[in-house]
């Protein structure tokens, strides 16, 4: 842990040298490492949530059938549930906080003043929300491990894919806030991600819906996530694992071009 803090803590000489989107990380970094609590929600909540849920409703079921393999409810819904612990924390860090700092704090305009350009600035905020991500996913995966969760090497994929899911979300809910005007508009924040964290496959299987409802399902973004880091952690890899990955990191590229060009549009006019 300490050599982590003393190499955060030294972004601002040397990691900076390498891109400028790295004085954004190192000034969150420094504004909330004071902030554990704040850190450490965002580990216990899904893992509450796998608790309650995995184990508290698994014991009334016995398990489910994925990819032709037989898997207990609490290694079914673990996955999920790192996969939308992912996504819950990009939405947070690219809406609420991006919101205040380019609305209130006006933070941006002053970081416009420097060196830095949007294109800099929209890398900064999400490089910072996988940072975050990343420390979350690796903790969730080590609980999943001590449980008995984990039932293949190719888990090790699992962070990987989680920052991917998160590069996907950050960008594109970046991109939306852009364009919100007042609080009241993250009502649809909620509203779109409700819907998403209990029908993507999350908590049973995608074969529940029937006809043109499952091909809608299928076509969510936090579904690709969630079969993507399920079939890593059970072993039982498809094809669905390579559609997931170029889905998320097309969701993502475009999403990053949208926030650059309308962050310019917004602070450079």
């Amino acid at each position: 842990m300490a050599v982590v803090t003393t190499s955060l803590g030294r972004l601002d000489t040397d990691a900076t040298r390498w891109s400028p989107s790295w004085r954004l990380v190192a000034r969150n970094y420094l504004a909330h490492r004071r902030s554990k609590v704040f850190f450490l929600t965002g580990f216990l909540e899904p893992v509450l949530f796998l608790f309650s849920i995995g184990i508290g409703v698994g014991q009334l079921i016995d398990s489910f059938e994925f990819n032709g393999r037989t898997v207990e409810y609490a290694a079914f819904v673990a996955p999920g549930m790192l996969a939308a612990s992912a996504m819950n924390g990009a939405v947070l860090d690219s809406t609420f906080s991006v919101f205040f700092k380019l609305k209130f704090e006006k933070l941006y305009d002053a970081v416009l003043a420097t060196p830095l350009r949007p294109f800099d600035v929209a890398r900064g905020e999400i490089t910072w929300a996988l940072l975050r991500g990343g420390v979350y996913s690796v903790g969730f995966l080590v609980v999943m491990l001590l449980m008995g969760l984990v039932h293949s090497w190719w888990a090790l994929l699992a962070v990987p894919a989680t920052l991917l899911i998160g590069f996907g979300f950050s960008a594109v809910c970046m991109a939306l806030t852009t364009f919100m005007r007042s609080w009241q508009d993250f009502d649809l924040v909620t509203l779109a991600v409700m819907p998403l964290f209990l029908f993507s496959a999350t908590f049973f299987p995608v074969t529940a819906f029937d006809g043109a409802l499952r091909w809608v399902v299928e076509a969510s973004p936090l579904y690709r996530g969630v079969v993507l880091c399920r079939e890593l952690t059970t072993g039982a890899i498809s094809w669905d694992s390579a559609v997931s990955v170029v889905y998320l990191l097309v969701m993502g590229l475009a999403g990053l071009y949208v926030v650059s060009r309308r962050l310019g549009t917004l602070l450079l006019r």
